[in-house]
């Protein structure tokens, strides 16, 4: 016999007469964290001006290639040499050729771009020389006794950025902030909150693939300022699969990186600290401990996580970030990265006039990042996705 009596549901499938079960918390499905941003902490100083910069300078080069056209060695007698940039060379260095044992000395400069040398110097072996082979200058030998040289230095570069206005309005009517509301205690500190975090989301996005204005990086009245990113700013180590001496296969392998880690510090010597990548390249960084794994017979947890990466190039914590491309790795110095705000306009809070029933106010900050010696970071594009 079925129940006759009185139930909740007796007056009807809404449950009128039921008091509202409702969980006091608000569930946000967004992605809004900044792992970059974590990464780098705050910044040891603000920026001044819309427009940022910074003095770069580098230790003069101590190599150069050898000049095409026109170079025949097949007989090893070659002792007039065309070189890319004769100034880089004095009469006395001793050069070594990169993949030869052999061993030049400078004897004679022609400023319109050639060297003499000494084949063999030390006795070591001639082997054949060729165009566009890198020349690397170990060092100068100098007379006893003799008198100082020309001087020689380097001009320091200025190098810039500009400041990009990250905003977001919030506006709570007087019934609405005047309202008993479930799971939260205040509307406008609420939606403050969630405007915060997707600027900051923003901010991180921009760090990594923001672009400034090319006509008018300054801005102006019709023109938004924006700052120039991370992806945007790197030219001198952008490795590509199969190009140079990058390995063939597209896929992010411990060869690519270590290959790219290592050009890195030959060129500048810095040591990378941060591999940040997108969700499909963690997979695979993480696939390096496929090799080495071992599970045991009561082993219950499995773990293939790889946060940190060692090598004989620097120790690099990876970082997981969603804003990265997917087909791109980027290696950081992150000693030489700072996201700047803009003096006293780090996000913050500032109330707006009010015209009629309601509040209104504004998320507002102002930042600019500082990438220094950008030939110290390296970036791996073209991979396989």
């Amino acid at each position: 016999m079925s129940f006759t009596g009185k139930c909740t549901f007796s007056s009807g499938a809404a449950l009128p007469e039921v008091a509202d079960d409702l969980a006091d918390l608000v569930s946000i499905v967004a992605p809004a964290e900044t792992p970059l941003l974590d990464a780098l902490g705050d910044p040891a100083r603000v920026a001044t001006s819309t427009h940022h910069e910074w003095f770069e300078d580098a230790l003069l080069p101590n190599s150069d290639s050898i000049a095409m056209p026109g170079l025949n060695d097949a007989g090893l007698g070659t002792t007039t040499i065309n070189v890319t940039h004769v100034t880089r060379f004095r009469v006395g260095d001793l050069l070594s050729p990169v993949g030869s044992r052999e061993t030049l000395l400078v004897t004679a400069l022609n400023p319109a771009g050639q060297l003499t040398v000494q084949r063999g110097y030390g006795n070591s072996t001639k082997s054949a020389l060729g165009e566009t082979q890198e020349l690397k200058i170990i060092a100068n030998a100098t007379f006893e006794g003799a008198e100082a040289g020309d001087a020689r230095f380097t001009v320091r570069s200025r190098i810039g950025n500009y400041t990009q206005i990250f905003a977001a309005t919030v506006q709570v009517s007087g019934s609405e902030a005047a309202a008993r509301q479930l799971a939260i205690d205040n509307e406008l500190d609420y939606q403050k909150a969630c405007r915060l975090r997707e600027l900051l989301r923003d901010l991180e996005n921009t760090v990594l693939n923001g672009v400034s204005n090319e006509s008018a990086p300054q801005g102006s009245s019709t023109v938004r300022r924006s700052m120039r990113g991370i992806l945007a700013s790197l030219t001198t180590h952008v490795f590509t699969p199969g190009q140079g001496s990058m390995p063939a296969d597209p896929g992010l392998t411990e060869v690519a990186i270590n290959t790219a880690l290592r050009q890195i510090w030959e060129h500048t010597g810095s040591k990378i600290d941060l591999v940040v990548v997108g969700g499909l390249q963690k997979r695979r960084i993480n696939g390096f401990l496929n090799e080495t794994a071992r599970v045991l017979p009561d082993t219950s947890t499995y773990r293939n996580r790889l946060d940190l990466y060692e090598s004989d190039f620097g120790v690099c914590r990876v970082v997981l970030s969603r804003h990265m491309p997917a087909d791109a790795a980027l290696l950081l110095d992150s000693s030489r990265l700072s996201v700047l705000p803009l003096t006293g306009r780090s996000f913050h809070y500032q109330p707006l006039a009010v015209t009629g029933d309601y509040t209104a106010g504004e998320i507002l900050g102002e930042y600019t990042l500082e990438l220094r010696n950008e030939s110290a970071h390296g970036v791996i594009r073209g991979l396989a996705t």
